[in-house]
């Protein structure tokens, strides 16, 4: 055993051949232990083809990356190297007041689901760039000193734990994951290697206090608001088939809800991914439609969000047999896999765990050719962050597009160019 956690310690926890797969395929494992779940919604598509699909083109991209060792070019801005902290600086006072205008107005959704559900769409994007500026900040002046002493360690520390707190009040999940993954990674390479162990146990105590918290918000509900309201669709369905369903249901209530709630989000995500294949057998892919939602959800006028797009697709499967996969006016999460299946099948799961590939392995090549203890360390970290995330998630925010347009560039201009100051 102590033979096995040796080799395991050996591995780089974070490099493009582990993490992202890693998490990938844990993700639909933990989603096989679905305690009836499957039964209930009908799931009849395997979703192991397009894992392996994914798995392989990725797989194959950041192999072919790394033997020639490509990198980004710096898109004709080297004039802006040493600069690009300025508009870090911008992004984050931009999103600071954002965050103000937002608790000003009491946009604090934690303990309420009816505020959290209607923050304001463009100061919660704007509020974004604070953490966004904050962790490229604080990782830009760890980078600067020659010597990072406890008080300094404690001072950078305190800033994170206030921008947790910040954006927990929002009420929202996924800000705090990025924040902290981003903060892990970049520690693992410029503080201290975290070994695979150690990474796996933090993984497993984060798994459960994140889906307590999505259990906590869910038993806290209130129920009295029609947006929480769990009745299915007004339709008829046979005795026969109501009959079954609640015998389903008996057999998922005998295991306890904070059990279920431990993988429910990897569960819902394999039974999303399913539905879509399904979708898709019967009515075609979308072809475009859903990544264009990404942009004209800013333009003027009611636009339809790419997962709405989504909850409509997999709702429209399973309204006729009385039950809703998603809540009416709730999102649906696609997962990257069934973001890109929608799209265009295998074809366009290929193009994008491709690109993931390339960009995540061009970025790592960039971080080693600069030292480990430079700018492009911490773009690697961000960008590995949310494109980990998006297994689940999918990549379908525009503000974390313009946030992975910005690490990649600056990370380009950077690049070469160890942040080596006096020490002050």
């Amino acid at each position: 055993m102590k033979k096995l956690f040796a080799a395991m310690n050996k591995i780089d926890t974070f490099s493009p051949y582990f993490f992202l797969p890693f998490i990938l395929v844990l993700y639909f494992f933990t989603s096989m232990f679905d305690f009836y779940r499957f039964e209930y919604f009908d799931i009849k598509k395997s979703v192991f083809l397009p894992v392996v699909v994914g798995l392989v083109s990725y797989y194959a991209a950041v192999y072919a990356a790394d033997k020639w060792n490509w990198t980004f070019p710096s898109f004709g801005l080297k004039f802006l190297k040493g600069k690009t902290v300025i508009f870090l600086y911008i992004l984050g006072a931009i999103g600071l007041i954002a965050y103000i205008i937002m608790l000003a107005t009491g946009q604090v959704g934690i303990a309420d689901e009816s505020v959290r559900r209607h923050l304001d769409p463009k100061l919660n994007f704007l509020s974004s760039f604070l953490w966004f500026a904050v962790i490229f900040l604080i990782c830009h002046h760890i980078l600067k000193q020659d010597e990072l002493t406890t008080k300094k360690k404690l001072t950078y520390g305190v800033i994170l734990f206030v921008m947790f707190v910040l954006f927990i009040l929002m009420g929202y999940r996924t800000p705090i994951i990025v924040m902290f993954f981003t903060s892990f990674i970049i520690f693992h390479y410029i503080i201290k290697k975290i070994k695979l162990t150690w990474f796996i146990a933090a993984l497993v105590i984060l798994g459960i206090v994140f889906s307590m918290f999505g259990f906590f918000r869910i038993v806290t509900e209130d129920k009295t608001q029609p947006f929480n309201e769990r009745s299915g669709p007004d339709v008829t369905v046979s005795e026969k088939e109501e009959s079954k369903d609640l015998t389903i249901q008996r057999k998922i209530n005998q295991t306890p809800k904070w059990v279920r709630a431990l993988n429910s989000e990897s569960v819902t995500g394999h039974i999303v991914l399913s539905k879509i294949m399904e979708y898709t057998d019967k009515h075609g892919y979308l072809k475009g439609e859903l990544h264009k939602g990404i942009f004209s959800t800013v333009l003027p006028g009611e636009q339809i969000s790419p997962r709405m797009l989504i909850t409509n697709m997999v709702n429209s499967l399973s309204v006729k047999e009385g039950k809703y996969i998603t809540r009416p006016g709730r999102t649906t999460t696609p997962t990257f896999l069934g973001q890109l299946y929608a799209e265009g099948g295998y074809v366009v799961v290929v193009i994008g765990f491709v690109l993931y590939g390339l960009i995540i392995s061009m970025l790592y090549n960039q971080m080693r050719m600069s030292g480990i203890k430079s700018y492009p360390t911490v773009a690697y970290a961000f960008v590995t962050t949310i494109f980990t995330i998006s297994m689940h998630t999918g990549l379908l925010d525009l503000v974390f597009l313009l946030m992975i347009a910005y690490a990649i560039a600056s990370a380009s201009i950077e690049k070469n160019n160890s942040i080596n100051v006096a020490k002050s």
